[in-house]
């Protein structure tokens, strides 16, 4: 199972003085300290709402300094639980991000054969019956041939010295 993390960052930021400026330095520093082994991590400015649910805007500034809220989204293979893949997801990015605190937002289970079908645009059915004739026809001989095998044939060349003793 291949899952879909997503993880709230809050990352703080020195010397601002506007919350744009806050959110392009923090996307900025934390693409820094993924970079080069977590280059496949998207990041997205974070959603902040308060108690009453107002929006507010994804960087808090007091006295020019700032902590922005980033979303990192990553991709996660061959997990068991959705679980284990969000303890993944918060160990690989929190090796990266030192001092930086996590929470998991979401976890999506993403089936890598959904992906496939949707590629092919065949239906299952369709899909096996094309299997099953393309195998058919790499078993049945042509014609008159009928496929000979000898004990040779099967041996690679550097152990036919072996056999030969």
């Amino acid at each position: 199972m291949n899952c879909r993390v997503v993880v709230e960052a809050a990352v703080p930021v020195y010397d601002v003085e506007t919350s744009d400026e806050a959110v392009r330095i923090a996307i900025s520093k934390t693409g820094e300290m993924l970079n080069p082994d977590l280059n496949y991590v998207e990041i997205n400015m974070g959603e902040r709402t308060s108690p009453s649910g107002e929006e507010l805007p994804p960087a808090f500034i007091a006295a020019d300094e700032a902590l922005v809220a980033l979303e990192l989204e990553i991709t996660v293979f061959n997990v068991e639980r959705e679980e284990h893949a969000a303890r993944i997801a918060r160990k690989e990015i929190g090796q990266r991000l030192e001092n930086i605190p996590l929470d998991v937002l979401e976890i999506e289970v993403t089936e890598e054969d959904d992906e496939e079908e949707a590629d092919d645009g065949g239906t299952d059915e369709q899909n096996a019956a094309e299997d099953a004739a393309e195998n058919e026809s790499a078993q049945e001989p042509v014609g008159d041939e009928t496929p000979t095998e000898s004990p040779d044939d099967e041996v690679l060349p550097e152990f036919e010295e072996l056999i030969d003793e």
